[in-house]
């Protein structure tokens, strides 16, 4: 039997602990939870008719970096009149859909300064946060089985990732949980949703008096109205 629910799994900022960048010294993990028929019937759709609209396919994949630059096919994003267009048609996406966002962020200036050579991969501190905020939703929900889907993004990295969390999963028995790894080129809707949800959590962590549309369009999404916040 099929899960009610799919979790999409993105990030924003790297997680590494060797080279920190100053002025973005954060990794944020964003999750997106949705039921599998508004999915099926409502997310995958709209997403294709946003795109529709554009482009003459698509197979365009909404990456937030690329949208940010206007770069390869976002190029025509340098015009104003069509990049405010389409941010708004976007945001109006993102806002009206119906999924539950649960996130992580981990300042890794300050859990290197906290841990030192003790200190935990950023991606599996924010993952054990999210993977036990996800649980504890589900069972007050009765469900019990979950498939999580990541973007892939190498081999060592992914095989790195997936013994973390099966290692994670132990620790919730209860609940059947599944990875699966889906490379950006797949094109599949419920990553990039997590995409572009991740960067505004991210600009809001950094600068949370800063105006932040996007975070806004997406901020009533985000369960318990909380961002998890790890030094």
């Amino acid at each position: 039997m099929k899960s009610k629910y799919i979790l999409f799994l993105d990030e924003c900022g790297d997680h590494s602990l060797t080279k920190i960048n100053p002025e973005f010294p954060y990794f944020v993990l964003a999750a997106i939870l949705i039921e599998r028929t508004t999915y099926e019937e409502q997310i995958i759709p709209a997403m294709s008719r946003l795109k529709l609209r554009y482009w003459d396919h698509e197979g365009i994949n909404l990456h937030s970096r690329d949208i940010r630059k206007s770069s390869g096919p976002f190029s025509f994003l340098q015009i104003r009149e069509l990049r405010e267009s389409f941010l708004s048609e976007m945001s109006l996406m993102m806002s009206s859909c119906d999924y539950l966002i649960f996130s992580a962020a981990v300042n890794k200036t300050d859990h290197l300064r906290k841990w030192g050579d003790t200190a935990e991969n950023p991606y599996i501190l924010a993952l054990r946060s999210l993977m036990l905020d996800t649980v504890l939703f589900l069972k007050s929900k009765s469900e019990f089985q979950l498939p999580l889907v990541a973007e892939a993004r190498g081999k060592r990295e992914d095989n790195e990732l997936e013994q973390a969390f099966y290692k994670l999963s132990a620790d919730h028995k209860e609940i059947d949980l599944s990875l699966v790894f889906q490379r950006k080129e797949n094109n599949i809707a419920g990553i990039q949703l997590a995409d572009l949800a991740a960067h505004p959590i991210a600009r809001t962590v950094i600068n949370p008096q800063q105006e932040n549309r996007a975070y806004r369009e997406i901020e009533s999404k985000i369960v318990g109205n909380r961002i998890r916040v790890f030094p």
